[in-house]
């Protein structure tokens, strides 16, 4: 069981443009007092093949976290455009009839929030309370789409692996 989970993230500002700053509405509850602040990271993936490119935009810390319910609106400057490749921070359109420059100013950006694909990943927030205890090795991360379910394996995919 999780001592935290994440209940909704709502896009605010949405569609904007591509300079305008990103804003989240993040909603989470706590099953257990954490020791801890809690560390949120917003990181902009300016490539999909070289994570070099990928741009740390803002990383607060929450706390304190006791058991309840919390929501807190999580602002960032937008990535800077420069250190993205071209060919990432256009789109399809711009691909197949390109201006003879890319006018960033006059890009938008479109938040796909009603799709979301969610990753789980299993934090030990408790670390000290394992070491007396021997546990199963955790598994790995945990894709799911927007209704909470494992997607289907993919068709290149062997039977049996996940």
């Amino acid at each position: 069981m999780s001592a935290v989970n994440l209940t909704n993230v709502a896009v605010l500002d949405n569609p904007a443009a591509f300079l305008n700053p990103f804003q989240f509405e993040i909603s989470y509850e706590c099953l257990a007092p954490l020791k801890d602040d809690l560390e949120w990271k917003l990181i902009y993936v300016g490539s999909a093949e070289d994570e070099t490119y990928d741009q740390l935009l803002e990383s607060v810390l929450v706390g304190p976290v006791n058991i309840g319910n919390y929501r807190f609106v999580l602002q960032a400057d937008p990535p800077d455009p420069s250190k993205i490749r071209e060919e990432d921070i256009i789109g399809v359109t711009l691909r197949e009839e390109p201006p003879p420059k890319v006018l960033i100013d006059r890009v938008q950006r479109n938040i796909l929030a009603d799709k979301p694909r969610v990753t789980k990943f299993p934090i030990n927030f408790h670390p000290e309370n394992n070491e007396q205890v021997e546990e199963a090795p955790l598994p790995d991360a945990i894709e799911t789409n927007e209704n909470g379910e494992e997607p289907p394996p993919s068709p290149d995919q062997p039977p049996g692996e996940q």
